[in-house]
């Protein structure tokens, strides 16, 4: 029956190249971790000089150019300290005309430059791979104009997107686009990734959404795209090459973006379920009993539970009792204690983690409506009817904000709380709803005999994007631990051997140092997750981008003359290839172009 709610990649891969994990040290944290192995600096590039700095300190004035190697950390790094690089110089400028005359210097003197927005991206593609000169946009952060007839919002590319939100909340609009890094991405990076996010089921594509866009080319000239109109059929709609391009095209200053009308009424509810076949029924009910108001629709299994709610502060499972949770609490605190483990690298097993009995996937379903008797009752009609055909065993609707967000807590904070168990391998994917789910099956089948490696899977499976992560525990595990895959069948494991995969065989009760198990998963998942993803018609890249990461795997979602294309239009826009080289596009069809 349904109650209500009474209480509230970081992707580290190895190198495949060096066969092992570099190791770094990050706010006094040990990560095990590896990038896709970077190539060579390119000779065409010249090295930076100080007349360089001098001419640029004119331009923008000292806060405008960075050049103190602390303050140069933030820039040389992603978020997750995976991806790093070398770069003397990052500059910041406030205005498109500043923006296009720091691109015209780089230009004449062909220095590589990697446009950077919040830097939040999970691929490398914001951040320097050798010594590019950052063009960092977040002193671009003023709003244009708002029309509140219309609802088209013009905004420099440096906004961040939830405070570009918190202006439209008072005037009855909300961006068409939310993600779990909301608090820090800008827009001008989520154009230049064609971002997905929470609500793509319900408000599309960046590919919808953006009416016009301001592009800084890489010669310097200024591409004034930045359309108002909803209808214009005047020729190629040349903004949309730049959505999705990762600035290697030319670097997004300002969008005019088509916002949707604020939800005078939002409803919340989290299921348990009962299969992933179960989960796709209940996705197709919706979508037919819910029809316009289904704005969400995400799920995740098990595993992400678990490790949610062990590893994230004030995570709690929604459908657990207090006393559930209160234990959970308890058992947190024992394990975060010093040489206790942390349950991490003991390769303790899911059961423990989520309890005996749990089901084996959740479900989020949201509406956005006008009416919210109205909306609540026609909610309530469709889990009535769920539950009814059996497709889900429990749930519960949130009765207020507090646990509206207390929910999405747990769904959004699944990537911070991999984070926190240990290094973590990331795969953003498309794949045909009827197989999404079988992807992480074969791959934890993959992992038998790797101690304390937990295979997770969540997603968007309203627009079948599934985010498969494999987590190593930090530490490493005894050899004698068993794996940790909260509601998997261990039947399921049984075929990793003739699939690739090692197994734990000849190294008895030995333990895994934490190194190990990274070199060891990588090489039981790549290039596995892309010619599996490739052999049922799906993308390596579904909404983060391809960056430095899969630069070299696209062709298992493109085939070779369409990458072919795509470097003739690289060179097209940017003939010298400063803009964020050695990301996107393989180097061998960026030499052919």
């Amino acid at each position: 029956m349904l109650r209500c709610l009474a209480s509230s990649v970081a992707v580290w891969r190895a190198s495949a190249g060096a066969g092992h994990c570099q190791r770094l040290a990050a706010d006094g944290a040990r990560r095990a971790a590896g990038a896709a192995a970077a190539p060579p600096r390119s000779p065409r590039f010249s090295e930076l000089t100080g007349g360089d700095v001098d001419f640029f300190r004119g331009l923008l004035g000292d806060r405008g150019v960075v050049t103190d190697p602390d303050a140069l950390e933030p820039y040389n790094s992603d978020w997750m300290r995976k991806y790093r690089g070398r770069s003397r110089l990052a500059l910041r400028p406030a205005s498109t005309e500043q923006a296009a005359a720091a691109l015209a210097r780089c230009s004449a003197r062909r220095l590589a430059v990697v446009p950077q927005g919040g830097n939040t991206g999970l691929v490398g593609g914001s951040v320097p791979v050798h010594d590019e000169v950052v063009l960092s946009l977040g002193a671009m952060n003023q709003i244009i104009s708002f029309d509140e007839a219309s609802g088209v919002l013009v905004a420099q590319a440096g906004c961040v997107l939830q405070a570009l939100d918190d202006y439209l909340a008072p005037r009855g609009f909300m961006m068409p686009l939310d993600l779990g890094a909301k608090g820090s991405c800008q827009i001008g990076g989520n154009v230049s990734t064609n971002a997905g996010g929470l609500r793509l089921l319900r408000y599309g594509s960046l590919h919808g959404s953006v009416l016009g866009l301001e592009v800084a080319l890489a010669d310097g000239s200024v591409l004034d795209l930045l359309s108002v109109l909803r209808k214009d059929n005047t020729g190629y709609d040349l903004k949309q090459l730049f959505i999705g391009a990762e600035g290697s095209l030319g670097v997004v200053t300002a969008v005019a973006v088509q916002c949707a009308p604020r939800p005078a009424s939002v409803q919340l509810a989290f299921l348990a379920v009962p299969s992933f076949g179960a989960v796709r029924a209940v996705l197709s009910m919706a979508k037919r009993r819910l029809g316009e108001v289904l704005s969400a629709c995400e799920f995740l299994d098990a595993a992400s539970m678990a490790t949610a709610v062990e590893f994230l502060p004030g995570a709690a499972n929604p459908l657990q009792g207090q006393q559930q949770q209160q234990q959970q609490q308890q058992q947190q605190q024992q394990q975060q204690q010093p040489g206790s483990g942390g349950g991490s690298g003991s390769g303790a097993s899911a059961a423990e983690t989520e309890g005996p009995g749990q089901p084996p996937f959740y479900m989020l379903i949201e509406t956005h409506g006008s009416d919210a008797a109205h909306d609540a009752e026609k909610l309530e009609r469709f889990l009535e009817a769920a539950m009814g055909e059996g497709l889900v065993g429990d749930g519960t609707i949130a009765a207020s904000d507090a646990q509206a967000a207390a929910i999405w807590r747990v769904r959004e904070g699944v990537t911070e709380a991999l984070t926190r168990r240990g290094p973590v391998f990331k795969y953003d994917l498309s794949i045909p709803l009827p197989e999404l789910y079988a992807l992480v099956e074969a791959v934890r089948a993959r992992m038998d005999g790797l101690p304390g490696v937990r295979v997770v899977g969540y997603g968007h499976v309203g627009d079948g994007n599934l985010h498969l992560n494999v987590s190593v525990p930090r530490g490493g595990a005894g050899g004698g631990s068993t794996s940790s895959n909260p509601g998997s069948s261990s039947s399921s494991s049984s075929s990793s051997s003739s699939s690739g995969g090692s197994g734990g065989g000849g190294r008895g009760g030995a333990r895994w140092s934490e190194a190990e198990l990274s070199a060891a998963v990588l090489e039981r998942l790549e290039p596995f997750v892309y010619e599996w993803t490739s052999e049922r018609g799906g993308s390596i890249s579904a909404e983060h981008g391809l960056g430095l990461m899969k630069a070299e795997a696209i062709g298992y979602s493109k085939p070779a003359n369409a990458v072919a294309l795509m470097a003739r239009v690289k060179a097209l826009f940017d003939p010298a290839g400063i803009l964020n080289p050695y990301k996107v596009l393989p180097a061998a069809a960026l030499k052919a172009g």
